[in-house]
């Protein structure tokens, strides 16, 4: 699981990774960890909680979970696995549409989603509509949210930007390679059908879409290139 900030003493979850343990057992983006085993959070630093939620594959752990709208607090009695996720998928789901996902800002995020969106476009070359689905991404790396969103935007497009007092929190990250590519190997991007840039679009989020998810969402809605589908983000 992807964790946030304490609140009221407990640990709050972003979102469940997907097809990880707690994904499987129906642990939700915004429910509060209260007791891990027989231990209360409250006290807990964040470190001493994440220390204790990880463990050896196969062992097991139980997550006692306050959730908005439960009454009574859930327990979720979790065997640990080894986490192998794939932040990317993608497919055609009808003629002219496509749907891509991921799941998480990973360093090899860019390149897989480049190869999947070419991998589309072989599919189906005449793609009419394109939905690009955040939910319950966490985030992630930085260059991750830059390249995704440069990659359906105009090249040198300003993506994020970052500002302050001191001159140095002073940033503008653009549309371009040497602030996304994580190898010095060129362009990732580089490859994409120039109809990618100018296909309608809709960003699917919803609470458990966070950091990064929340940078590619607010770029595409802020330049009128999507438009934005769910509920309110992290």
């Amino acid at each position: 699981i992807e964790i946030g900030p304490s609140e009221d003493g407990y640990i709050k979850i972003v979102a469940p990774i997907e097809d990880s343990p707690a994904w499987r057992a129906g642990i939700k983006a915004g429910d509060l960890i209260s007791r891990l085993d027989s231990t209360a959070v409250k006290g807990l630093s964040l470190d001493e909680s994440v220390k204790k939620m990880r463990g050896e594959p196969h062992s097991k752990v139980s997550l006692t979970i306050l959730r908005k709208g439960e009454t009574d607090p859930l327990v979720f009695n979790i065997t640990r696995e080894e986490i192998h996720q794939k932040s990317v998928k993608g497919k055609i789901i009808e003629p002219g549409y496509a749907w891509l996902r991921i799941s998480q800002f990973q360093e090899p995020t860019i390149d897989d989603m480049a190869a999947k969106i070419v991998e589309l476009y072989k599919q189906d070359p005449n793609i009419k509509g394109l939905v690009l689905d955040l939910r319950n991404d966490p985030g992630g790396v930085l260059q991750g949210a830059i390249g995704v969103a440069a990659a359906f935007l105009p090249k040198d497009t300003p993506i994020v930007s970052t500002n302050g007092q001191l001159p140095d929190s002073k940033q503008i990250f653009y549309g371009r390679a040497e602030y996304y590519a994580l190898r010095a190997d060129g362009d990732p991007l580089a490859k994409l059908p120039e109809a990618v840039k100018h296909v309608p679009m809709a960003v699917l989020v919803n609470t458990g879409s966070a950091s990064a998810s929340e940078i590619v969402a607010g770029a595409l809605q802020d330049y009128k290139r999507a438009t934005i589908i769910g509920t309110q983000t992290f």
